[in-house]
């Protein structure tokens, strides 16, 4: 049984920082493209950062240069360092594993930033 357990997230200040977790199992997620979405109140799911199973890692124009995802193969987790977080980042955050099968998502974690 595959699972995507995200943690993380919380209440931080504009400007502060949070480093959310994407822990597998069931799956050995390295070989695939893996995502962080998020999704604010009234809002469609949005795409914020992906890597691929080559390592290419592609992010939206709106968190470039302040969010970054990484995966440590050996824990068989996927991280999303957020940085200079503004409020409207605010959103619950989503964990995404492609597989030539199905897509499998996390049940999410709440980010929110605000003062």
């Amino acid at each position: 049984q595959v699972q995507l357990v995200e943690s993380g997230g919380g209440l931080v200040q504009p400007g502060g920082s949070l480093r959310l977790s994407c822990a597998a199992s069931g799956i050995i997620f390295n070989i695939y493209a893996m995502g962080w979405y998020r999704q604010a109140p009234g809002k469609q799911r949005e795409l914020v950062a992906t890597v691929t199973g080559g390592d290419i890692s592609n992010y939206a124009d709106s968190v470039k240069g302040r969010f970054t995802i990484s995966r440590d193969s050996a824990k068989n987790t996927v991280y999303l360092q957020m940085d200079s977080l503004k409020p409207e980042d605010t959103a619950i955050y989503y964990c995404k594993v492609t597989t030539a099968f199905r897509d499998y998502w996390g049940q999410g974690t709440q980010v929110t930033v605000s003062s």
